[in-house]
């Protein structure tokens, strides 16, 4: 029994002491590459002073750029919206031809990068598109101007609450749908009081990524856009150019609002994780 117990202990000694070393190593890797970067972003931004700071965020390209992103999301997300609730709705609830093809599909944005993506507008709306002679009529500019830059979003974009959805709503069936029909409900009325309620938290998180992808997209945006400045740029076009030009408080200032968001972006997707464990669990426990 001793030898046993010892043995016991040799092997629990052992896990706890390579516990503790993965867990060093993951943390001095997050550590010296997430959380030393964002150090460093906030020091360079405030090293003139407040004073320098603020006049970087609010100079008219800068206010500009902000002003172009949160419009770009505030197009692109709400789109991207009814495009993955009602994708996903036909993946999980229904059998049809080609229901493989369309999660390709959904998938394909996360394959391609986003500077193939911006190119590939470009050569249906440019100059020489393919599809200029169907927009030149109407005086519709989509390359360089803001219709391209939200085209270039919405791809980048796709997938996300398309792919926080469709794992849920497979998992949850289509018990509730047909127990609301077979009482009389309508499909809209089935639709809006029972399938989104079952994923509202699922749903609030694929927009959350959605509209934090949208405003740091830089590739396929840095493509279309132009780069005109004040007039094309979004915020994380113009701290490159910012950079570019040797204007380092400045260009780390704006970078600032970016590093915001993306902290803010992260609490709120860890409230969401966490609230969307808690259905998780609540929904398996009530299917068995």
């Amino acid at each position: 029994m001793s030898r046993e117990l010892a043995h016991h202990r040799g092997v629990t000694t052992e896990s706890r002491l390579m516990k503790y070393v993965l867990l060093f190593i993951a943390l001095a890797f997050l550590g010296f590459f997430l959380f030393l970067p964002l150090v460093a972003v906030f020091v360079e931004a405030f090293r003139n002073g407040i004073a320098m700071y603020w006049q970087a965020i609010v100079q008219p390209d800068a206010v500009a750029a902000m002003k172009l992103t949160l419009l770009v999301a505030a197009i692109s997300v709400p789109l991207n919206l009814v495009f993955g609730v009602a994708a996903a709705w036909a993946i999980a609830k229904f059998e049809f031809r080609g229901k493989s093809l369309l999660i390709t599909l959904i998938d394909l944005p996360f394959s391609i990068s986003p500077v193939i993506a911006g190119f590939v507008f470009i050569l249906l709306f440019g100059a020489q598109g393919y599809f200029l002679p169907l927009i030149e009529p109407f005086g519709l500019k989509v390359v360089f101007a803001l219709p391209g830059i939200v085209l270039a979003t919405m791809f980048v974009t796709l997938p996300f609450v398309a792919r926080e959805l469709i794992p849920l709503m497979q998992e949850q069936g289509t018990g509730d749908e047909e127990a609301a029909i077979s009482l009389g409900a309508s499909g809209w009325k089935t639709f809006f009081l029972v399938t989104l309620p079952n994923v509202r938290w699922a749903l609030l998180y694929g927009v959350l990524l959605c509209n934090a992808r949208a405003m740091g997209e830089f590739g396929a945006v840095s493509v279309i856009s132009g780069r005109i400045r004040g007039y094309t740029n979004t915020m994380p076009l113009h701290v490159e150019i910012l950079y570019n030009e040797y204007a380092f408080s400045a260009a780390f200032a704006v970078a600032t609002l970016l590093a915001l968001l993306a902290l803010v972006t992260l609490g709120v997707k860890t409230f969401f994780e966490w609230r969307f464990a808690g259905d998780l669990a609540a929904s398996g426990r009530s299917g068995h």
